[in-house]
């Protein structure tokens, strides 16, 4: 068999024919493409955009990447700024802040005083009129509620707190008070000259009302008994109870001048 070699192999064509045959197919196809692959050259987008939309990808990821790492730095540092103030915090007493605002109320207390000077006001008297009825009715009831008796300081302030318990409950005899005062006259209000000595009779409702009242701070003083507590470690210097309470009354008077000389008779060291 002879062989030739213008025909294009595996079809049998020759190669001018194939060439032709295979341009014009080409050339349709182009000119005429399909639906399918219409459909697929635009669900496929090219290697242009593809590339353009990982850029556009890895560009928003870095963006987040930098907002993230801008949160943590912010974070660090006011973690760190807040550790410096809680040290400072710790470092100061424990009623600093107490301290604070009272030093603080002192500083607008005395601006105001010069303010007041300035326009020569009295302080007191604006401050009153700055207090709202409310404030003051609460402050009232505060100051009844607070117990002023802090307990025996000296005789003095133990007789006065006595007299202002007795005088609590009496109330002013505005009828007596007038009779008194038309008998009397400017008499009735002393002077450092006045000599009020024998010339004040009181009534017999008076001293009954006192009478009274003395029995009962007698019964009240009866029954009353103050326990005082008992040391088992103290040591025993007295023969009986009477002696013992001489003992401490010694002490408690003159206990500081012979402390040195009770130490060296109890050694054996006296001279």
């Amino acid at each position: 068999m002879e062989l030739h070699s213008n025909l294009f192999p595996s079809t049998g064509l020759p190669e001018e024919d194939w060439c032709h045959l295979h341009h014009h197919w080409t050339f349709r196809g182009k000119q005429h493409p399909s639906e399918e692959e219409e459909e697929e050259e635009e669900a496929e987008p090219g290697p242009a955009a593809a590339a353009a939309a990982a850029e556009q990808r890895r560009e928003q990821r870095l963006r987040q990447f930098r907002e993230l790492q801008m949160k943590r730095y912010e974070a660090c540092r006011l973690n760190s700024q807040e550790m410096l103030e809680e040290n400072k915090r710790l470092k100061l007493p424990p009623n600093w802040e107490a301290k604070k605002a009272r030093m603080e109320w002192k500083l607008q207390v005395q601006e105001k005083k010069k303010e007041c000077a300035a326009r020569g006001e009295d302080y007191e008297w604006v401050k009153l009129l700055e207090i709202s009825a409310e404030d003051a009715e609460r402050w009232e009831r505060k100051k009844r509620k607070k117990n002023p008796d802090l307990g025996f300081s000296d005789y003095a302030a133990a007789q006065l707190c006595q007299y202002q318990r007795l005088t609590r409950h009496l109330k002013p005899d505005l009828e007596q008070y007038e009779k008194l005062k038309e008998q009397y006259g400017e008499a009735l209000y002393p002077t450092p000259d006045s000599l009020l000595h024998g010339t004040h009779v009181p009534s017999k409702e008076g001293v009954d009302r006192m009478v009274a009242d003395l029995e009962k701070q007698m019964e009240k003083r009866k029954k009353y008994s103050r326990r005082r507590p008992y040391n088992d470690d103290a040591i025993i210097d007295y023969i009986n109870e009477r002696n013992s309470k001489f003992n401490q009354k010694a002490v408690r008077f003159y206990g500081k001048h012979t402390a040195e000389i009770k130490q060296n008779l109890e050694r054996g060291t006296a001279v």
